[in-house]
């Protein structure tokens, strides 16, 4: 017989585990998103250089910071965590056409996309029933 998560780890651990996870996420995640918002020219030099016209940094952070913020409501966190992984998977996408190296750049947005859902797994017990991790007896 197989053990889910719940019986090796309690709740309360559970819900430490995933806050944490949610708060270094969301430092990262919000990082992204403040400097599109305030214009780094850095970041509109690297959107030119990835095909993408260089004003669209303000509308690509606004999206951002709109799906970080439906992430961290409980209420609507899964929505949010959705359409994280949906931006994190074209950023993939964008940087494999243009040639980006693939441990260190282009499956950076599958690292992320790996912790915006570990953190909801840890923080909702729904999440678990919908997902169960199993741990098989030695």
């Amino acid at each position: 017989m197989d053990t889910g998560i719940d019986g090796l780890i309690s709740p309360r651990t559970q819900r430490v585990i995933g806050w944490t996870l949610t708060v270094l996420i969301s430092a990262l995640l919000g990082f992204s998103s403040v400097i599109k918002l305030v214009g780094v020219p850095e970041v509109r030099q690297t959107l030119s250089g990835l095909g993408w016209p260089a004003h669209l940094d303000f509308t690509v952070g606004v999206l951002e910071l709109i799906f970080l913020a439906l992430f961290l409501i409980p209420r609507t966190a899964v929505f949010g965590a959705v359409l994280e992984t949906a931006l994190l998977g074209a950023t993939v996408a964008l940087k494999l056409r243009v040639g980006d190296p693939m441990i260190t750049h282009a499956l950076f947005g599958v690292y992320m996309g790996f912790f915006v859902w570990g953190a909801l797994y840890f923080r909702d017990p729904r999440v678990r029933q919908l997902m169960p991790w199993r741990v098989l007896p030695s």
